[in-house]
């Protein structure tokens, strides 16, 4: 097997290449982790107002219920 030189310019590409790669991985890796963090935070806001409106639900029929309760004291015999 002979060996063939390799030119500069292709290594100090593939170096720069290399380099650059490495150098973008934390980057990428905070931005991936802001972008789940968010997310997650947006759901749990989302969840929290759909109790919120389903507790209001239940609480007005819970206060329909007294009042027709409170109304009908004066007709039980």
């Amino acid at each position: 097997m002979t060996d063939t030189p390799v030119n500069s310019q292709i290594t100090d590409a593939v170096t720069q290449t290399n380099v650059k790669v490495v150098a973008e991985a934390p980057a990428q890796a905070i931005a991936s982790l802001y972008q789940v963090s968010s997310h997650s935070t947006g759901l749990a806001l989302q969840n929290a107002v759909h109790s919120q409106q389903v507790l209001n639900q239940i609480s007005s029929a819970v206060v329909s219920k007294a009042v027709q309760l409170i109304m009908a004291v004066g007709d039980k015999p």
